[in-house]
């Protein structure tokens, strides 16, 4: 048996029986009303936090379970998951010409609402830096975040923090620096965020995109407090493994989920790279793509074992942080190994 199923036996059985039914050619003939369903079910309830966990193989939802919360199709708080769904505005904008490119500087697309007295430096600020966590403006998050949110425009406030790295150089996390690229798409496109969600996502992954929380100025929270169902989630992970086209329709190109895919910096608290708006990593030998939410919402995308899995967990209070996600990520990796055999 992988060393894997040795780490934590509740993790363990619910990796067992999912490769169970990774393993059938036809997974709708797997009872899953007897022990096995029990024993799942016991498996999932052992990850305290956890919600809803849904895995899909080769286009298939292959499980589904809500241990408790929210179920798979009742919209969820998907936190800092968001930025992974801005990272695809931002790359369906490029393809349809309302952006230039990541190289666009933000003073550029934000135009007005770039306040007179911004730090110096800030000219040089691209739409790539802001979509990597790269701007070298001061983070907005963690401690500083409640007088960023308090303050009476969210945009002046992130553009007159202090420059504590050059453009383009280290990963700062900030959600500050993913509001700047949506009020970027807000002020080029000339609609709200909300208008392009539904445009550009909600209409052609037929998925429904809830109204979310604005700044003073009425942009929607670039970067955080969106919510989707699961589902809606799923299907998400599933265009970019397909390469940005699902249901014989393109949603996005192929070149901006390579784009996406692609080590722009590493992040100093876990080590993994981090593209535009997904971080990039090794996860049982292979290489996983995942966005991440405030206390475990997660979306994993493992394209050469045919995997999508999106997970959603109690957020308030934390889920153990780190220790919480490298469950999660264990767990993925028992679902990755069974998949590839």
């Amino acid at each position: 048996m992988m060393t894997f199923f040795t780490r934590t036996a509740g993790v363990a059985a619910t990796v067992l029986a999912v490769g169970l039914l990774i393993g059938c050619n036809n997974a709708a003939a797997l009872d899953l009303d007897g022990p096995a369903r029990d024993r799942l079910a016991a498996s999932a309830e052992s990850l305290e936090a956890l919600h809803t966990l849904l895995v899909l193989h080769d286009g298939e939802t292959i499980f589904e379970n809500t241990v408790r919360g929210p179920g798979p199709s009742a919209p969820a708080n998907l936190k800092s998951l968001s930025k992974t769904i801005l990272s695809l505005l931002a790359g369906i904008a490029i393809d349809r010409g309302v952006v230039e490119s990541v190289d666009q500087p933000l003073v550029d697309l934000l135009g007005g609402r770039v306040p007179e007295d911004a730090t110096e430096g800030v000219e040089t600020i691209t739409l790539g830096h802001a979509l990597s966590l790269r701007t070298g403006l001061q983070s907005t998050s963690g401690r500083n975040y409640g007088r960023w949110v308090q303050s009476p425009n969210w945009v002046a406030h992130v553009l007159t923090r202090p420059m504590v790295d050059r453009p383009g150089g280290r990963i700062i996390y900030s959600t500050g620096s993913t509001h700047l690229a949506a009020a970027a798409l807000v002020e080029a496109s000339g609609e709200t965020l909300l208008d392009l969600a539904r445009d550009w996502l909600g209409d052609p992954l037929d998925i429904r995109v809830q109204d979310w929380m604005r700044d003073p100025q009425g942009v929607h929270f670039g970067g955080n407090e969106m919510h989707l169902t699961p589902r809606a989630v799923a299907r998400i992970g599933e265009l970019y493994r397909l390469g940005g086209e699902i249901d014989g329709r393109r949603v996005v190109s192929e070149e901006w989920i390579e784009q996406s895919w692609t080590p722009r910096g590493r992040s100093p608290w876990s080590g993994d790279l981090y593209g535009y708006g997904w971080f990039i990593t090794e996860i049982a030998g292979t290489r996983a793509y995942y966005g991440r939410g405030y206390g475990g919402q997660m979306l994993y995308v493992v394209p050469s074992a045919a995997l999508t899995v999106v997970i959603t967990s109690r957020s308030v209070p934390p889920s153990e942080g780190g220790r919480y996600v490298r469950r999660l990520h264990r767990l993925v990796a028992g679902l990755i190994e069974t998949a590839t055999g």
